[in-house]
């Protein structure tokens, strides 16, 4: 069975060496402690979001606090390609469930997309509440998948934003029932982002779909079903990953 693992700040590993002593405390210390009921000489995994991760026995447990002595220090480097689902504004809380799973199928960065017909629309505290909220998906489901690198969560984005990204992408694939090129047939790139567009439960609305490709991008289908914008990004990570990183 794989170890628990913690996420701690950002850089908080750096320099860490077999030998040493990790404290984690804090929400992720409170969570461990109270909630898992973690015990002197368990094992656990800590990870900085980044990569770095460290794995030891805990040698001491206190009030929301406990120590990790270590004993392996691990660095994952960074996927290539990189795959980053665009996922359109969804009511309800079916974008929440995309994020939760795509980031369990390795998605490396999620863009929060405005699309012309996402009934939803992130303004405002509203908008900050709910950006709160996906980065609080993200962080249960790397940690719950045992991550060492979390995902990035980007700015949210317009169409005119996500035209100009695209143009730079190495690989843009825009989710669509009506292509006619299948997505398991696509060859993806050595490097650079390769970028999965998932409309809102309305579709992308055509001109999106001209502008995107117009920008270099290419529209295809998962299969003969159509897919819930909940489902959509996920099983499209799943099949790209299958066909490079799950080997």
């Amino acid at each position: 069975m794989t170890l628990p693992v913690h996420l701690v700040p950002e850089g908080s590993l750096a320099g860490t060496r077999p030998g040493a002593l990790v404290r984690l405390d804090g929400a992720e210390g409170r969570h461990a402690v109270a909630v898992r009921r973690t015990r002197v000489g368990e094992r656990l995994v800590l990870a900085d979001g980044l990569g770095r991760s460290v794995e030891g026995e805990v040698v001491e447990v206190g009030r929301d606090v406990l120590d990790l002595r270590v004993d392996t220090v691990r660095d994952e480097p960074e996927p290539s390609p990189r795959f980053v689902l665009v996922q359109a504004l969804a009511k309800g809380d079916r974008d929440d469930q995309a994020v939760e799973a795509a980031t369990e199928c390795g998605v490396d960065e999620v863009v929060p997309w405005q699309a012309a017909r996402s009934i939803v629309q992130w303004r405002g505290e509203r908008g900050e509440k709910a950006r709160g909220k996906w980065d609080a998906v993200l962080v249960a489901a790397t940690k719950q998948s045992r991550r060492t690198r979390r995902p990035v969560l980007a700015p949210t984005a317009t169409t005119p934003d996500l035209v100009a990204r695209a143009r730079g992408g190495a690989l843009v694939l825009v989710l669509h029932e009506d292509a006619d090129a299948p997505l398991a047939a696509v060859r993806l790139p050595e490097s650079g982002d390769v970028l999965l567009v998932v409309g809102p439960e309305g579709g992308i609305a055509p001109e999106e779909v001209a502008a995107l490709e117009a920008a270099g991008a290419r529209s295809v289908r998962l299969g003969p079903t159509v897919l819930r914008a909940s489902s959509a990004g996920p099983a499209a990570l799943a099949v790209l990953s299958a066909a490079s990183r799950w080997r």
